[in-house]
Protein backbone atom coordinates (compact mmCIF):
# COMPACT_ATOMS: atom_id res chain seq x y z
CA UNK A 1 0.00 0.00 0.00
CA UNK A 2 1.62 3.09 -1.14
CA UNK A 3 2.12 5.93 1.61
CA UNK A 4 0.04 8.87 2.42
CA UNK A 5 1.09 11.88 0.03
CA UNK A 6 2.25 14.81 2.37
CA UNK A 7 -0.22 17.90 3.31
CA UNK A 8 2.62 19.46 0.86
CA UNK A 9 1.81 17.78 -2.00
CA UNK A 10 -1.90 17.62 -1.70
CA UNK A 11 -1.58 21.54 -1.80
CA UNK A 12 0.73 21.72 -4.51
CA UNK A 13 0.81 18.04 -6.54
CA UNK A 14 3.45 19.39 -8.95
CA UNK A 15 6.14 19.14 -6.21
CA UNK A 16 5.57 15.19 -6.21
CA UNK A 17 8.17 15.31 -9.06
CA UNK A 18 10.96 16.26 -6.38
CA UNK A 19 13.05 13.21 -5.58
CA UNK A 20 12.22 12.54 -1.69
CA UNK A 21 13.31 9.54 0.45
CA UNK A 22 10.86 9.05 2.99
CA UNK A 23 12.74 8.64 6.49
CA UNK A 24 10.41 9.48 9.32
CA UNK A 25 6.91 9.29 10.15
CA UNK A 26 4.92 11.98 10.04
CA UNK A 27 2.23 13.31 11.46
CA UNK A 28 4.30 13.32 14.31
CA UNK A 29 2.01 13.60 17.43
CA UNK A 30 0.81 16.68 20.19
CA UNK A 31 -0.08 16.40 23.30
CA UNK A 32 -0.62 19.10 26.28
CA UNK A 33 0.67 19.96 29.45
CA UNK A 34 -1.38 20.18 32.69
CA UNK A 35 -2.15 23.94 32.97
CA UNK A 36 -1.69 24.04 36.83
CA UNK A 37 1.22 22.82 36.34
CA UNK A 38 2.99 25.47 33.47
CA UNK A 39 0.98 28.53 34.11
CA UNK A 40 -0.85 28.55 30.79
CA UNK A 41 -2.63 26.63 27.61
CA UNK A 42 1.19 24.87 26.66
CA UNK A 43 1.07 22.03 23.70
CA UNK A 44 4.17 20.17 22.28
CA UNK A 45 4.77 19.03 18.90
CA UNK A 46 6.53 15.64 19.40
CA UNK A 47 9.19 15.98 16.47
CA UNK A 48 11.68 13.76 18.66
CA UNK A 49 9.13 10.65 17.53
CA UNK A 50 8.56 11.54 13.75
CA UNK A 51 11.65 8.61 13.13
CA UNK A 52 12.41 5.05 14.73
CA UNK A 53 15.76 6.57 15.54
CA UNK A 54 17.67 10.12 15.58
CA UNK A 55 14.23 11.92 14.99
CA UNK A 56 13.57 15.89 15.01
CA UNK A 57 13.15 18.48 13.19
CA UNK A 58 16.48 17.37 10.99
CA UNK A 59 14.50 14.08 9.12
CA UNK A 60 11.87 16.73 8.09
CA UNK A 61 14.46 18.65 5.22
CA UNK A 62 16.70 15.41 4.80
CA UNK A 63 13.81 14.06 3.16
CA UNK A 64 13.98 16.17 0.67
CA UNK A 65 17.94 17.30 0.80
CA UNK A 66 18.83 13.38 0.91
CA UNK A 67 16.61 12.25 -2.09
CA UNK A 68 18.71 11.88 -5.01
CA UNK A 69 21.51 10.19 -2.62
CA UNK A 70 22.10 6.57 -3.39
CA UNK A 71 24.15 3.58 -1.88
CA UNK A 72 27.81 4.34 -2.19
CA UNK A 73 27.68 8.08 -2.86
CA UNK A 74 29.36 10.45 -0.12
CA UNK A 75 27.35 13.36 1.33
CA UNK A 76 29.55 16.54 3.19
CA UNK A 77 27.92 18.77 5.44
CA UNK A 78 28.57 21.14 7.59
CA UNK A 79 27.86 22.35 11.40
CA UNK A 80 29.66 23.37 14.63
CA UNK A 81 31.16 20.69 16.62
CA UNK A 82 28.41 19.33 18.65
CA UNK A 83 26.02 19.47 15.84
CA UNK A 84 22.78 17.48 16.29
CA UNK A 85 22.41 17.98 12.35
CA UNK A 86 25.99 16.58 11.47
CA UNK A 87 24.64 13.72 13.49
CA UNK A 88 21.39 13.10 11.85
CA UNK A 89 22.95 14.04 8.54
CA UNK A 90 25.18 10.93 9.19
CA UNK A 91 22.55 8.66 10.92
CA UNK A 92 19.95 9.02 7.36
CA UNK A 93 22.62 8.78 4.66
CA UNK A 94 24.15 5.07 6.60
CA UNK A 95 20.24 4.12 6.04
CA UNK A 96 20.49 4.79 2.33
CA UNK A 97 24.34 3.08 1.89
CA UNK A 98 26.05 6.60 2.18
CA UNK A 99 29.49 7.69 3.45
CA UNK A 100 29.47 11.30 5.45
CA UNK A 101 31.57 13.81 5.30
CA UNK A 102 31.63 16.33 7.51
CA UNK A 103 33.65 19.62 8.35
CA UNK A 104 32.68 21.24 12.40
CA UNK A 105 33.69 24.34 14.11
CA UNK A 106 35.06 24.52 17.62
CA UNK A 107 32.34 26.38 20.49
CA UNK A 108 31.29 26.25 23.49
CA UNK A 109 30.35 22.90 24.16
CA UNK A 110 27.69 21.38 27.08
CA UNK A 111 26.99 18.15 27.93
CA UNK A 112 24.89 16.64 25.32
CA UNK A 113 26.83 18.72 22.64
CA UNK A 114 29.97 16.43 23.52
CA UNK A 115 27.74 13.56 23.57
CA UNK A 116 26.51 14.36 20.23
CA UNK A 117 30.04 14.91 19.29
CA UNK A 118 31.34 11.55 19.86
CA UNK A 119 28.14 9.83 17.83
CA UNK A 120 28.06 11.97 15.28
CA UNK A 121 32.30 11.14 14.78
CA UNK A 122 31.30 7.77 15.00
CA UNK A 123 28.92 7.87 12.30
CA UNK A 124 30.35 9.88 9.90
CA UNK A 125 33.64 8.56 7.28
CA UNK A 126 35.70 11.43 7.50
CA UNK A 127 35.35 14.18 9.69
CA UNK A 128 37.23 17.38 10.53
CA UNK A 129 37.34 20.70 12.52
CA UNK A 130 38.14 23.95 11.94
CA UNK A 131 38.69 27.14 14.34
CA UNK A 132 35.54 29.06 12.81
CA UNK A 133 32.08 28.94 10.52
CA UNK A 134 34.20 30.95 8.19
CA UNK A 135 36.96 28.35 8.03
CA UNK A 136 34.46 25.43 7.96
CA UNK A 137 32.41 26.92 5.01
CA UNK A 138 35.40 27.82 2.58
CA UNK A 139 36.65 24.45 3.22
CA UNK A 140 33.50 22.79 2.50
CA UNK A 141 33.24 25.24 -1.01
CA UNK A 142 36.63 23.95 -1.82
CA UNK A 143 35.46 19.89 -1.21
CA UNK A 144 32.48 20.67 -3.94
CA UNK A 145 33.97 21.95 -6.16
CA UNK A 146 37.06 19.51 -6.27
CA UNK A 147 34.73 16.65 -6.13
CA UNK A 148 31.58 14.96 -6.47
CA UNK A 149 29.51 14.85 -3.39
CA UNK A 150 25.93 15.54 -2.65
CA UNK A 151 26.02 18.73 -0.55
CA UNK A 152 23.78 19.67 2.50
CA UNK A 153 24.03 23.12 3.91
CA UNK A 154 24.62 24.19 7.43
CA UNK A 155 21.13 22.80 9.13
CA UNK A 156 19.57 21.82 6.21
CA UNK A 157 18.64 25.96 5.48
CA UNK A 158 17.99 25.73 1.32
CA UNK A 159 14.85 26.41 -0.34
CA UNK A 160 14.78 22.74 -1.08
CA UNK A 161 15.09 21.23 2.64
CA UNK A 162 12.60 23.87 3.97
CA UNK A 163 10.04 22.33 1.73
CA UNK A 164 9.98 19.56 4.84
CA UNK A 165 8.96 22.64 7.24
CA UNK A 166 6.32 24.13 4.75
CA UNK A 167 5.03 20.62 5.09
CA UNK A 168 5.47 20.55 8.77
CA UNK A 169 3.19 23.78 8.78
CA UNK A 170 0.49 22.02 6.65
CA UNK A 171 0.20 19.07 8.61
CA UNK A 172 -0.24 21.07 11.83
CA UNK A 173 -3.20 22.64 10.20
CA UNK A 174 -4.55 19.06 9.43
CA UNK A 175 -4.21 18.48 12.98
CA UNK A 176 -5.73 21.30 13.85
CA UNK A 177 -8.54 20.96 11.21
CA UNK A 178 -9.06 17.03 12.82
CA UNK A 179 -9.97 18.59 16.52
CA UNK A 180 -6.11 17.21 17.79
CA UNK A 181 -5.37 20.47 19.69
CA UNK A 182 -6.79 24.06 19.21
CA UNK A 183 -5.36 26.54 16.80
CA UNK A 184 -2.55 27.86 18.65
CA UNK A 185 -1.87 31.61 19.11
CA UNK A 186 1.89 30.69 18.88
CA UNK A 187 4.35 28.39 17.75
CA UNK A 188 7.52 28.02 19.66
CA UNK A 189 10.70 26.44 17.88
CA UNK A 190 14.37 26.95 18.58
CA UNK A 191 16.12 29.67 16.23
CA UNK A 192 19.50 28.75 14.50
CA UNK A 193 20.23 28.52 11.03
CA UNK A 194 16.34 29.60 10.94
CA UNK A 195 15.00 26.63 8.05
CA UNK A 196 12.62 25.01 10.89
CA UNK A 197 11.14 28.47 11.59
CA UNK A 198 10.64 30.32 8.37
CA UNK A 199 9.11 27.02 6.28
CA UNK A 200 6.63 26.79 9.63
CA UNK A 201 5.78 30.40 9.39
CA UNK A 202 5.62 29.80 5.18
CA UNK A 203 3.31 26.68 6.11
CA UNK A 204 0.94 28.16 8.47
CA UNK A 205 0.57 30.91 6.03
CA UNK A 206 -0.18 28.86 3.21
CA UNK A 207 -2.75 26.87 5.26
CA UNK A 208 -4.80 29.92 6.57
CA UNK A 209 -3.50 29.41 9.93
CA UNK A 210 -3.28 32.20 11.94
CA UNK A 211 -0.42 31.62 14.15
CA UNK A 212 2.90 33.47 15.22
CA UNK A 213 6.09 31.62 14.88
CA UNK A 214 8.17 32.48 17.59
CA UNK A 215 11.68 31.72 17.31
CA UNK A 216 13.64 31.30 20.56
CA UNK A 217 17.35 32.88 19.38
CA UNK A 218 20.33 30.19 20.56
CA UNK A 219 22.94 32.03 18.25
CA UNK A 220 24.67 35.75 17.68
CA UNK A 221 22.16 38.26 16.58
CA UNK A 222 24.08 39.51 13.81
CA UNK A 223 23.43 35.75 11.98
CA UNK A 224 20.06 34.86 13.81
CA UNK A 225 17.18 37.11 13.54
CA UNK A 226 13.55 38.11 11.56
CA UNK A 227 15.86 39.34 8.93
CA UNK A 228 17.03 36.12 7.81
CA UNK A 229 14.09 34.20 8.57
CA UNK A 230 11.97 36.23 6.71
CA UNK A 231 14.10 36.52 3.75
CA UNK A 232 14.38 32.54 3.80
CA UNK A 233 10.80 32.20 4.06
CA UNK A 234 10.50 34.32 0.56
CA UNK A 235 12.87 32.09 -1.26
CA UNK A 236 11.19 29.33 -0.43
CA UNK A 237 8.15 30.91 -1.79
CA UNK A 238 9.60 31.26 -4.86
CA UNK A 239 10.83 28.05 -4.84
CA UNK A 240 7.53 26.66 -4.65
CA UNK A 241 6.09 29.03 -7.47
CA UNK A 242 8.39 28.01 -9.49
CA UNK A 243 8.25 24.49 -9.47
CA UNK A 244 4.40 24.84 -9.54
CA UNK A 245 3.34 27.88 -11.33
CA UNK A 246 1.01 28.47 -8.42
CA UNK A 247 0.05 31.34 -6.65
CA UNK A 248 2.00 31.32 -2.66
CA UNK A 249 1.17 33.80 -0.12
CA UNK A 250 4.12 35.16 1.86
CA UNK A 251 4.67 35.40 5.74
CA UNK A 252 3.64 38.78 7.15
CA UNK A 253 6.64 40.30 9.29
CA UNK A 254 4.26 40.20 12.46
CA UNK A 255 3.86 36.33 11.99
CA UNK A 256 7.40 36.03 13.04
CA UNK A 257 8.80 37.13 16.52
CA UNK A 258 12.19 36.58 17.76
CA UNK A 259 13.12 36.06 21.78
CA UNK A 260 16.48 37.15 22.56
CA UNK A 261 16.80 36.52 26.02
CA UNK A 262 17.06 32.67 26.02
CA UNK A 263 20.65 33.26 24.40
CA UNK A 264 23.37 32.02 26.66
CA UNK A 265 26.01 34.67 25.31
CA UNK A 266 27.56 32.25 23.06
CA UNK A 267 26.05 29.26 20.35
CA UNK A 268 26.16 26.32 22.77
CA UNK A 269 26.67 28.00 25.98
CA UNK A 270 24.13 26.32 28.65
CA UNK A 271 21.05 29.24 30.68
CA UNK A 272 20.80 28.06 34.12
CA UNK A 273 16.69 29.06 33.95
CA UNK A 274 16.42 26.69 30.59
CA UNK A 275 18.19 23.76 32.64
CA UNK A 276 15.47 24.77 35.08
CA UNK A 277 12.31 24.39 32.20
CA UNK A 278 14.04 21.00 31.06
CA UNK A 279 14.61 19.67 34.27
CA UNK A 280 10.60 20.59 34.76
CA UNK A 281 9.39 18.73 31.63
CA UNK A 282 11.45 15.50 32.10
CA UNK A 283 9.64 15.56 35.60
CA UNK A 284 5.99 15.88 33.54
CA UNK A 285 7.06 13.68 30.46
CA UNK A 286 10.20 12.18 30.89
CA UNK A 287 11.33 14.02 27.58
CA UNK A 288 14.78 15.55 27.72
CA UNK A 289 15.92 18.43 25.88
CA UNK A 290 18.83 19.33 24.89
CA UNK A 291 21.36 22.54 26.22
CA UNK A 292 22.10 24.44 22.88
CA UNK A 293 18.47 24.37 21.32
CA UNK A 294 15.64 22.90 22.71
CA UNK A 295 16.10 23.47 26.53
CA UNK A 296 16.13 27.33 25.51
CA UNK A 297 13.10 27.19 23.15
CA UNK A 298 10.79 25.49 25.92
CA UNK A 299 12.15 27.91 28.15
CA UNK A 300 10.99 30.98 25.65
CA UNK A 301 7.20 28.54 25.38
CA UNK A 302 7.41 28.47 28.85
CA UNK A 303 7.44 32.44 29.41
CA UNK A 304 5.26 33.23 26.27
CA UNK A 305 2.49 30.53 27.70
CA UNK A 306 2.38 32.11 31.27
CA UNK A 307 2.07 35.73 29.78
CA UNK A 308 -0.47 35.29 27.13
CA UNK A 309 -3.67 34.71 25.95
CA UNK A 310 -5.03 31.46 24.27
CA UNK A 311 -2.89 27.91 23.38
CA UNK A 312 1.19 28.08 22.79
CA UNK A 313 2.37 25.20 20.89
CA UNK A 314 6.38 23.88 21.53
CA UNK A 315 7.83 22.33 18.22
CA UNK A 316 10.19 19.84 20.03
CA UNK A 317 13.29 19.50 17.81
CA UNK A 318 15.72 17.20 19.46
CA UNK A 319 15.14 13.28 19.89
CA UNK A 320 16.79 12.06 23.11
CA UNK A 321 16.25 8.68 22.75
CA UNK A 322 18.91 7.52 21.20
CA UNK A 323 21.30 8.71 24.10
CA UNK A 324 19.46 6.31 26.84
CA UNK A 325 20.78 3.07 27.75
Amino acid sequence: MPPTPLPLVLRFPALARIPRVALGGFPSPVEQLADGVVGGELWIKRDDLNAPAFGGNKVRALEFLLGTVRAGDEVLTVGGEGSTHVLVTAAMARQLGARTRAIRWTHDMNPTAHVVAERASAMCTRITTSASPLTTLARAFALRTMGRVHWIPLGGTSPLGMLGHVNAGLELAEQVRAGLLPAPQRVVVPLGSGGTAAGLALGLAIAGLDSTVVGARVGPRIAVNRARVLRLARSTARYIRRSTGERVPSVERDRMRVVHDVYGGAYGRPLARAREGAELLCQLTGVRLDDTYSAKAFTAALDVARRGDGPTLFWLTFDARWMRG
